[in-house]
Formats: structure tokens, sequence, C-alpha cells
């Protein structure tokens, strides 16, 4: 069974049919070819495939795509067209906060959504964003950096 579904992807509106099984990582990495969101637990656990849903940040794994009709997603796509991309890129990189950057693109959406929240976070808001996002190479104090030389 299938339902169609229309929605704004990185400002692009679609209306896509989609089982009602499929998940939202499945649409955009499957049938959208956005492979920038990343699938790693595949049960919402770990945030690698974290995107924004009308500006909220969801693990895009536990979101069935049906679940999108109607509303706005921005993936790491979306976002690699904006100032703020590259003002987390830099600052990512300036705290040797990326390795093997497979958890990167959900810690980046993540921060996005925290910095669209408030303007100047402080260390429980930064550690309550990245909260449940998981990475196996940097550690988190990088990270943690990275975002407040953001603010």
């Amino acid at each position: 069974m299938a339902k169609t579904i229309n929605t704004i992807i990185n400002n692009e509106k679609h209306e896509i049919e989609v089982p009602y099984q499929m998940s939202l990582l499945e649409l955009l990495r499957e049938e959208l070819n956005m492979t920038g969101t990343k699938e790693g637990c595949g049960n919402g656990e770990c945030g690698a495939c974290t995107v924004l849903l009308d500006d909220l940040p969801v693990r895009s794994c536990i979101i069935l795509a049906h679940e999108i009709d109607q509303k706005e997603v921005v993936t790491i796509e979306g976002l690699k067209n904006t100032g703020d991309y590259e003002k987390i890129k830099e600052v990512f990189m300036a705290e040797d906060a990326v390795q093997c950057g497979f958890c990167t693109p959900g810690f980046v959406m993540a921060v996005k959504a925290l910095l669209n929240r408030t303007k100047y976070p402080n260390d429980q808001d930064i550690k309550e964003a990245l909260g449940g996002h998981l990475c196996r190479c940097t550690g988190y104090e990088a990270i943690h950096k990275a975002v407040k030389r953001l603010v």
C-alpha cells in the first residue's frame, strides 16, 4: 500500500508516491539520491540520519516517509547551500571535530537546529542538542568546542 505525499525537500517541491512502511531515510537515500544523510543504527539511537523537519531535528530512520506530507525537510545537501553550513564546517575543521566524517552530517544538522532555536546557546544547550549523537572517532570534546566557537 502507498500514499502520495506533497512535501518540500531542500526548497524543492515534491509529489511522491511512497509505500507506507518506507522511512524518510530510505526516501532520501534510495529514491531521491540524497546520500549525505547517513544510516547508522537504523533505530534512532545514533543521530547519523538527523535532518530538519519543519525546523526541528529528527532521526529520519524512524520517521515514516508518508509523515512528511505537507511538511518541509532540510537535509545536509540543502544546508550546504547556506552560509550557516560554511560557518559550522569551518569551526568543525578548526577544532578537529571531524575524523572519518560518517557522523558529521547528523551533528551539523543538530547544530543548525540548535542555532535556529537560540542565538547564544550555553554549555547545557549544546550538550542537550548533541545528546544521543554518537561519534566513534573524534570524541565529543572537540565537537563541543567547535559549537562553542559559533557563539
